[in-house]
C-alpha cells in the first residue's frame, strides 16, 4: 500500500490530473465531506475499479449547510480518512480549505431549482445549490471521466446525474448501495450523535421502509398514500423520532405520484432523533 498524494490548492490538483488525462489515463473521483467509514469504503472501492487514477476528495462544504445546521460540530477526522486512503488504495485525496474553494469574491453558484426544492430542500433550501455547486467544481478540478456517490444520498444522487446531463458534463456519474448496520440502519457520519436509546430507535426507519418494500412486492399494494401512512404510523408507535418528510416520488422528477410506478419510483424519508436528521430510502 502506498501512500496517497495529498494535494490541497485547486489548480495544482488539476493540473496534477490534466497531465494524468494526457498521458491517456483515466479518472474516477470520489467525493466526500470526510469522516469516512464503512460505506464510503464501498464507494473507493467501486472508484477504484472504475479509473486507472483513483482521487478522493475530502471537503466539509460551508456552503451546503444552513443556518443552526451542524457545519462546526461536523465530524473531522483526517487521520483515520487518510489511513482508510492508504488501505484502499487511492492515488490522491484532495483536501482544500474553504478560502481555496471559496476565495475572497467568490461570485458564481449552480443550482437545480424544482429537484432541490423537494424532499430535504423543503427544510433545507439552501442545500442543494451547496452541493450542485462544489460537485461542479470538483468536477473541473478533477477532471472526472467518472464519479461515484451513494444511493442513500438519493435526493444527491439524482439531482447530480440531472446536473451532469443537464450541463454536459463528461462524467458518468454511478450510484452504489447503500450500506447497512447489521440491524439494518444505513450508515452515516451523524451516526456517533445518536443517544444509545435513539440509536436503538433508529433502526425503524429501514424497518419501515421494508415494509413498504414486502408489501409492494408481495401483496402488490401500489397505493402511495396507503403505504406512507403505514410508514408514518409505525415510526409514530416504535420511537420517539419526529417525520421531517417520508414521500413516494418520481426518480425523475422528485415529484409525487399517487401510485407506485414500477423501476422508477423513489420513497424517501427524513426523521429526527432528538437534534440528529438521519435519512433513508427505497427505489421500487
Amino acid at each position: 500500500m502506498t501512500q496517497p498524494e495529498i494535494v490541497r490548492e485547486p489548480g495544482l490538483m488539476q493540473q496534477r490530473l490534466i497531465a494524468q488525462k494526457r498521458a491517456g489515463k483515466t479518472v474516477a473521483v470520489v467525493p466526500t465531506m470526510g469522516a469516512l467509514h464503512a460505506g464510503h469504503r464501498r464507494l473507493i472501492a467501486e472508484g477504484r475499479k472504475r479509473g486507472d487514477i483513483l482521487v478522493v476528495t475530502v471537503f466539509v462544504n460551508p456552503t451546503q449547510f444552513g443556518p443552526n445546521e451542524d457545519l462546526d460540530k461536523y465530524p473531522r477526522t483526517f487521520d483515520s480518512d487518510l489511513e482508510i486512503c492508504r488501505e484502499e488504495g487511492v492515488d490522491f485525496l484532495f483536501f482544500p480549505t474553504d478560502a481555496l474553494m471559496y476565495p475572497q469574491g467568490y461570485a458564481t453558484y449552480v443550482e437545480t431549482r424544482e429537484m432541490g426544492k423537494r424532499l430535504c430542500g423543503i427544510s433545507r433550501p439552501t442545500h442543494f445549490c451547496g452541493v450542485t455547486t462544489v460537485v461542479s467544481k470538483l468536477f473541473l478540478i478533477t477532471q472526472a471521466d467518472v464519479a461515484v456517490f451513494g444511493w442513500k444520498d438519493a435526493q444527491q444522487l439524482l439531482i447530480l446525474k440531472r446536473m451532469a446531463q443537464d450541463l454536459n458534463f463528461p462524467v458518468e456519474i454511478v450510484g452504489v448501495e447503500t450500506v447497512r448496520e447489521p440491524d439494518g440502519l444505513a450508515l452515516s457520519s451523524r451516526n456517533h450523535y445518536l443517544s444509545p436509546q435513539q440509536r436503538s430507535e433508529a433502526v425503524v426507519l429501514s424497518k419501515a421502509l421494508g415494509e413498504i418494500q414486502r408489501r409492494y412486492q408481495e401483496e402488490h399494494e401500489t397505493d402511495s398514500a396507503l403505504l406512507r401512512q403505514e410508514a408514518f404510523d409505525r415510526i409514530a408507535r416504535d420511537s420517539s423520532g419526529r417525520v421531517d418528510y417520508l414521500e413516494v416520488v418520481s426518480m425523475e422528477t422528485l415529484e409525487p405520484v399517487g401510485r407506485i410506478v414500477p423501476g422508477k419510483t423513489l420513497v424517501a424519508l427524513a426523521v429526527y432523533f432528538g437534534t440528529t436528521r438521519l435519512i433513508d430510502n427505497i427505489r421500487l
